[in-house]
């Protein structure tokens, strides 16, 4: 399944491309009247900078929301990079009297939490312009474009689609194998189950994403075509599969609009959220040993996708058997 895929992060592309607007009213709604600062946590950094500058009151108040929550994030990152410095130098001490194991996985631990913690502090306080691209994974933010009143338009939503009716318990599992609660897979919507799982999204809601390139966990004895040695566990590797085309993809989506209420759960805020549809793989995907793919669907489809007919789901799957067939060069990429 794609775990994660860079996604175009420039709001003007949208402009530019399709005519998009942006849609900030029931955004303002659902995410900040109703999420607080949970909602700006998942929203990556590139996406923060469409609410800058001039424009409609809802966008200055999503401005002001992501101003005040960073305002008081700083402290805490400033307090966390202090802390972790303070554990370098501790273990660092103990490794020039002696060397642990211990102390070299504190040492390893607090350097990368240091780094990391670094960046993100710099993100907040000297923000840059709009990235090109911001790398999503399940339940972070995106942008997302619908068809609405007559006219394309792009809503945030969270990537992992909670469906309509569905309890806010159904974003986890607990796993067959290690028994232990994991995030379910509804950030993919399987192609071959779009007419039963998914069939009151499957020609009633329909999105794009427009992408750059995807990523997938594969076995690494999987990606060079072998079987497991004696004695070898599985190692599992991340992969980016970049279109050799250089062009951006247009990924069909499904997505719905999840309310408390309609749940039975009228104290949760109500979540618009999406899936990535996917497929069986092109050779070279499978070569790499994954067994799922992305759908990019061609530029002249993106309307009929997005305004789609649930009395003729067979034209639906014609855009989606006519999609974009790039080759998918691939490479190691790290976790986030």
């Amino acid at each position: 399944m794609c775990y994660s895929a860079k996604v175009r992060a420039e709001y003007r592309e949208y402009v530019k491309e399709f005519g998009a607007i942006l849609s900030l009213d029931q955004y303002v709604a659902e995410y900040w009247e109703q999420m607080g600062d949970d909602w700006v946590k998942k929203m990556p950094s590139a996406f923060r900078a469409w609410f800058r500058g001039p424009g409609t009151e809802d966008k200055a108040q999503v401005a002001r929301a992501i101003e005040d929550w960073t305002a008081r994030q700083i402290p805490e990152y400033e307090a966390e990079l202090a802390k972790q410095l303070a554990r370098l130098e501790e273990n660092e001490r103990k490794l020039a009297k002696k060397v642990t194991k211990t102390a070299q996985e504190e040492v390893r631990k607090a350097t990368a939490k240091i780094e990391s913690t670094a960046a993100m502090l710099k993100s907040l306080t000297k923000p840059s312009a709009a990235a090109e691209t911001a790398r999503i994974f399940p339940q972070s933010t995106a942008p997302v474009m619908v068809w609405e009143n007559g006219r394309r338009v792009v809503k945030m939503m969270r990537f992992q689609c909670r469906k309509a009716g569905a309890p806010s318990s159904s974003d986890w599992v607990i796993d067959r194998v290690t028994k232990r609660k994991r995030m379910s897979g509804t950030y993919n919507a399987r192609r071959d189950n779009l007419e039963r799982y998914w069939r009151k999204e499957f020609g009633y809601s329909h999105g794009i994403v427009i992408a750059d390139t995807f990523f997938e966990h594969v076995a690494r004895h999987d990606m060079e075509g072998r079987e497991l040695r004696p004695g070898e566990k599985p190692e599992d590797v991340i992969l980016e599969f970049v279109p050799n085309t250089g062009k951006t993809m247009l990924i069909a989506c499904l997505w719905s609009h999840w309310t408390g209420a309609g749940a039975g759960e009228p104290d949760e805020p109500d979540l618009q959220s999406f899936a990535f549809i996917t497929d069986d793989p092109p050779p070279e995907v499978a070569a790499a040993g994954h067994d799922r793919c992305v759908i990019p669907i061609r530029p002249e489809n993106v309307d009929a996708w997005l305004q789609p007919d649930p009395e003729n789901l067979a034209a639906l799957h014609a855009i989606l058997d006519d999609r974009e067939r790039p080759y998918y060069e691939h490479q190691f990429a790290a976790a986030a």
